[in-house]
Protein backbone atom coordinates (compact mmCIF):
# COMPACT_ATOMS: atom_id res chain seq x y z
CA UNK A 1 0.00 0.00 0.00
CA UNK A 2 1.17 3.44 -0.76
CA UNK A 3 1.16 6.25 1.74
CA UNK A 4 0.23 8.89 -0.85
CA UNK A 5 -2.55 11.20 0.20
CA UNK A 6 -5.30 11.68 -2.32
CA UNK A 7 -5.60 15.23 -3.52
CA UNK A 8 -9.17 16.42 -3.67
CA UNK A 9 -10.53 19.62 -5.11
CA UNK A 10 -12.29 21.62 -2.44
CA UNK A 11 -15.24 23.74 -3.52
CA UNK A 12 -16.06 26.67 -1.32
CA UNK A 13 -19.67 27.81 -1.69
CA UNK A 14 -19.86 31.43 -0.63
CA UNK A 15 -16.67 32.98 -1.94
CA UNK A 16 -16.41 36.11 -4.08
CA UNK A 17 -16.14 33.92 -7.18
CA UNK A 18 -19.65 32.56 -6.55
CA UNK A 19 -21.42 35.84 -7.28
CA UNK A 20 -22.15 37.65 -10.53
CA UNK A 21 -19.78 40.48 -11.48
CA UNK A 22 -20.83 44.02 -10.66
CA UNK A 23 -21.57 46.05 -13.82
CA UNK A 24 -19.40 49.06 -14.55
CA UNK A 25 -20.87 52.58 -14.38
CA UNK A 26 -20.87 52.72 -18.21
CA UNK A 27 -22.82 49.45 -18.42
CA UNK A 28 -25.38 50.73 -15.93
CA UNK A 29 -25.72 53.97 -17.92
CA UNK A 30 -26.27 52.07 -21.19
CA UNK A 31 -28.93 49.90 -19.57
CA UNK A 32 -30.87 53.00 -18.49
CA UNK A 33 -30.33 55.16 -21.61
CA UNK A 34 -33.63 55.44 -23.51
CA UNK A 35 -31.94 56.50 -26.77
CA UNK A 36 -29.65 53.44 -26.73
CA UNK A 37 -32.56 51.15 -25.87
CA UNK A 38 -34.61 52.56 -28.78
CA UNK A 39 -31.69 52.10 -31.18
CA UNK A 40 -31.14 48.47 -30.13
CA UNK A 41 -34.90 47.85 -30.49
CA UNK A 42 -34.82 49.18 -34.08
CA UNK A 43 -31.75 47.07 -34.95
CA UNK A 44 -33.37 43.94 -33.53
CA UNK A 45 -36.60 44.53 -35.45
CA UNK A 46 -34.71 45.08 -38.71
CA UNK A 47 -32.92 41.75 -38.20
CA UNK A 48 -36.23 40.00 -37.57
CA UNK A 49 -37.79 41.62 -40.65
CA UNK A 50 -34.86 40.45 -42.80
CA UNK A 51 -35.35 36.89 -41.60
CA UNK A 52 -39.09 36.97 -42.18
CA UNK A 53 -38.85 38.70 -45.57
CA UNK A 54 -36.01 36.65 -47.05
CA UNK A 55 -36.49 33.37 -45.29
CA UNK A 56 -34.09 31.43 -43.11
CA UNK A 57 -31.69 30.44 -45.87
Amino acid sequence: MSNKKHLTKITRGYTDFSYAPIPTPFTRFMRKCIIWQAWRWIVLNVKILRIVAFGHS
